[in-house]
């Protein structure tokens, strides 16, 4: 039986026996299973061409906080470094994996994190299982296409890095974004990014699922800003942000 399935791994060859094997029912020109074989079902295919696709991809999904949008694990690498957020198709001109998302009916948002990818269904009406077959078709066509995810002139998003011209509280604040709050929100299939820091208000974009997710302002509030204050006490509140498309993309 190992002999069998070790020839069955061939890839678009014509599996060939050299010897006759010790199992009854295999014959010795091409694996065939006779079904009029009382002990073994005939579960293998009658064309002795076994044609086994070159390449395996295994795709997870992982639900997130917000019901409307769901994490994909394609287990490789997606961005080098930073986040991508795409709002609508508009934006997703730079990205031909987002480009190729946005044609799946239902799909809202694109979100791209380091290992992940986010997706954002438009109406909670859709259910997921009418859109993630879809969307697991066109993450494996794209990883096995050899495209690049975002096109070389274009670069992730990075505005929590430090900055030569940021001062004492500002590094301190970037600090505990980038190791402290944003690897648990991108658990969660999301993102933070820092937009500003003024009269003690710390502004904040949500990315990813954190964009509509109904307990964002939960955890802006006593998740972020409570951690923000405990170890910058110049931090009175923290806000939430939106850029101008994202806002015309709730609109739609």
């Amino acid at each position: 039986m190992a002999a069998c399935r070790q020839a069955g791994r061939l890839l678009g060859i014509t599996v060939r026996i050299s010897r006759p094997l010790a199992i009854s029912g295999c014959q010795t020109a091409a694996l065939h299973w006779p079904s009029q074989n009382p002990v073994v079902p005939n579960r293998w295919p009658q064309n002795p061409h076994l044609v086994v696709p070159g390449r395996t991809m295994f795709v997870q999904t992982q639900d997130t906080p917000n019901p409307n949008s769901l994490k994909f694990l394609p287990g490789r690498t997606v961005l080098e470094s930073g986040t991508m957020n795409f709002a609508g198709p508009r934006d997703a001109h730079c990205s031909p994996l987002a480009r190729q998302l946005f044609r799946i009916e239902g799909v809202k948002g694109v979100f791209l994190g380091p290992d992940f990818i986010t997706i954002s269904r438009s109406d909670e009406n859709i259910e997921w299982k009418l859109i993630k077959p879809d969307v697991f078709a066109a993450i494996m066509d794209f990883f096995t296409s050899g495209l690049p995810v975002v096109n070389e002139d274009s670069t992730p998003s990075a505005d929590t890095a430090p900055s030569d011209d940021d001062d004492e509280v500002v590094a301190m604040i970037k600090e505990l974004l980038d190791t402290r709050i944003r690897p648990t929100v991108q658990e969660d299939g999301g993102d933070i990014v820092y937009r500003g820091f003024e009269d003690g208000v710390v502004k904040l974009k949500l990315q990813g699922s954190c964009t509509s997710c109904p307990s964002s302002i939960v955890t802006l509030k006593s998740g972020i800003q409570n951690m923000l204050q405990f170890y910058v006490p110049e931090v009175e509140s923290v806000e939430q942000v939106k850029d101008e498309n994202e806002e015309d993309a709730a609109q739609v």
